[in-house]
Parts: structure tokens; C-alpha cells; sequence
């Protein structure tokens, strides 16, 4: 098991949630820096028996290597055969690459933003005991709806089956797996390694929760961290918050004024408990029968199509791997 203080952070939560936001104040802070997206250690993991902190093999660095999001580090070939070379096992590896990443950005810490980890959080605490995670949360009706501009049949929940006929019943289902699994996961790892953030609160009080996250991370808090945006505001029509880099701006959408009601009732029907849990609260005082059913038949096609798309990683030997060391 990995000594190193890296990867130090996971910022996490459900995709179009202000995972970026989050990891673009995160990265602005002058000891951290938090990589973007890349999604590669439960990928490198699926098919190996031993799925927690499995020996280094040549055929795990291959995997990470080639995993197509791997780039995102912007380490060079010599960056990964070093770290490699002084590692023994995987989590070895991953904290000499997040070292590394840290080092090329003058920063002896570093970490990830990669929403889905949300769903792994078990999983990285078993590889990395030392590190933190931050969930970032969102009222699922305003993720819905920015959910339902970004997703394709090839991204994000738009490549359910489920999505050609009820795309909001599937941000439904889809928001609730993932806020659920995070919260249900992320106690286990104690108070001083997890920690859930508000969107809403963050946008309209960002130095003050920054202030609070730095603490959690036992860093000094850093200005810089909330003017992440100054300098690279881009004012062109068509872009979205993120390609602009707009800083911090509360209501930049409301499910309130841009969801129908119909849609406001089929979300909440399937994901209403989860609002009123999480304080947002029901706009529907009660689920009409037709929505009713509905949200009962679309529940039943999820949950379907999640038992032919199984969330855990496989376990099964992968032919071939060779040990890195004896």
C-alpha cells in the first residue's frame, strides 16, 4: 500500500453537477493541483482478480498507459516508466504519476476530478487511506436540465436505451444513483476524508465555502482559489459557463422557470425523496396516477438495463499479466 500523500483529493459527484467548477478552484490553489477527467483507475482494474492494490504488473501499466483519457496528465512516456519502475504495487504507481503531475505544476500535492468516482469511493480508499474526497451535490432538477443539453447517444446518461423515450426519467434515475451512492459510501470514510458540498452554495457564497474546503484539506485558504476565472473570461456568444470560464454565478439555470410541469412531476416521482432528503424539497404536492405509472414503468427499464450494465467491476484473470518486480 502507497505511502505517498498522492492522489491527495477526489473531487466527485454527478456529472453536470459543478465537478469542474469545483476542480478548476481546487487546481487554483498554490499548493494543489487537480487533474480533469481521466478516469483511469477502476478501468485499469476490471478483469483483475485481486481488485484492491494488486501487484504492479506490465500489463497494468499498459492499461493505464493506453487508457484513453490517460493523456489528460500531460506525463511523458519517461514520467510513466519511472514511476513504474519505483513502484511495487498499483497504488504505488498511481501516486508516483500524481506526484509527477503535481511536480510539473510546481506542486507537491495533487489529485483528480472524475465525477463517476462517486460510484468508487470504497474502492479508492482501499488503494489510497490518506486521501480526501469532496462530493459536490446539486438540486437533480437544475442537473436535469443541463444533463439534457450535454448528454448523446454516445455520452453521459444519453447512451441508456432508456433515454429516446423519457431522457428526464433517466436524469432522474441516473442523479439519484449517483448522489445515493455517494452518500451512502462516503461516511465509511470518516469525517476527516469526506466531505459534501452544495453547488448552490458555493456560486453564491464562494470564499466562504472555499474557506471551509481549505480547511478540510488542511491547507491555508488561498484567494486565488475563487479568482480561478481572472483572465480567462471569454465574452462570445454561444459558449457555455465552462468554455467561457464564467466565475461563480448563482441561477445559471432553474429548473423552475425552464422545466415543464409534467417534467418536474416525472422527475420528482422518481427522485422526489432524494430533493426532500437533501433540503431542496417537492414543488408536486402528489404524483398524478399517469405519472405514476409512468415513473414505475421506467423505473422497472432502468433497473433492467443497470442488471445488463453492472455497475462493480468484473473480476476475472487477465492472461499473461507479468509482475513488475519478484
Amino acid at each position: 500500500m502507497t505511502t505517498s500523500c498522492n492522489p491527495y483529493v477526489f473531487a466527485v459527484g454527478c456529472p453536470r453537477s459543478g465537478t469542474t467548477l469545483l476542480q478548476r478552484m481546487l487546481d487554483h490553489h498554490p499548493r494543489l493541483a487537480v487533474a480533469n477527467d481521466t478516469h483511469f483507475i477502476p478501468h485499469a482494474l476490471a478483469g483483475f482478480p485481486q481488485r484492491v492494490d494488486p501487484p504492479l504488473t506490465l500489463e497494468l501499466v499498459s492499461r493505464v498507459r493506453s487508457y484513453r483519457r490517460f493523456p489528460r496528465l500531460g506525463l511523458s512516456d519517461e514520467d510513466v516508466e519511472r514511476a513504474a519502475a519505483r513502484a511495487r504495487t498499483f497504488s504505488d504507481f498511481v501516486a508516483g504519476l500524481y506526484s509527477r503531475f503535481g511536480q510539473l505544476r510546481g506542486k507537491q500535492l495533487a489529485g483528480e476530478k472524475t465525477p463517476d468516482y462517486v460510484r468508487f469511493l470504497p474502492l479508492l480508499q482501499a488503494l489510497f487511506p490518506r486521501a480526501r474526497a469532496l462530493h459536490i451535490i446539486r438540486d437533480g432538477r437544475d442537473v436535469c436540465l443541463s444533463a439534457l443539453e450535454w448528454a448523446t447517444e454516445t455520452k453521459g446518461p444519453g447512451k441508456l436505451e432508456l433515454w429516446r423515450e423519457e431522457p428526464v426519467a433517466v436524469c432522474a434515475l441516473w442523479w439519484r444513483r449517483n448522489v445515493s451512492r455517494g452518500r451512502n459510501d462516503g461516511p465509511g470514510l470518516g469525517t476527516h476524508r469526506y466531505r459534501e458540498v452544495r453547488y448552490e452554495t458555493l456560486v453564491s457564497n464562494p470564499v466562504d465555502e472555499l474557506d471551509k474546503i481549505a480547511a478540510f484539506l488542511d491547507l491555508p485558504f488561498a484567494p486565488e482559489m475563487a479568482a480561478y476565472h481572472v483572465g480567462r473570461t471569454r465574452d462570445e456568444p454561444g459558449l457555455s459557463a465552462k468554455s467561457a470560464w464564467l466565475p461563480p454565478t448563482p441561477g445559471l439555470r432553474d429548473w423552475r422557470s425552464a422545466m415543464s410541469d409534467r417534467n418536474v412531476e416525472l422527475f420528482e416521482a422518481l427522485a422526489g425523496d432524494l430533493l426532500a432528503e437533501l433540503g431542496y424539497g417537492r414543488a408536486t404536492a402528489s404524483i398524478s396516477p399517469s405519472i405514476a405509472q409512468v415513473a414505475e414503468r421506467c423505473n422497472e427499464r432502468w433497473h433492467a438495463e443497470m442488471e445488463r450494465r453492472p455497475l462493480a467491476l468484473h473480476t476475472r484473470e487477465v492472461p499473461g499479466s507479468t509482475p513488475m518486480r519478484p
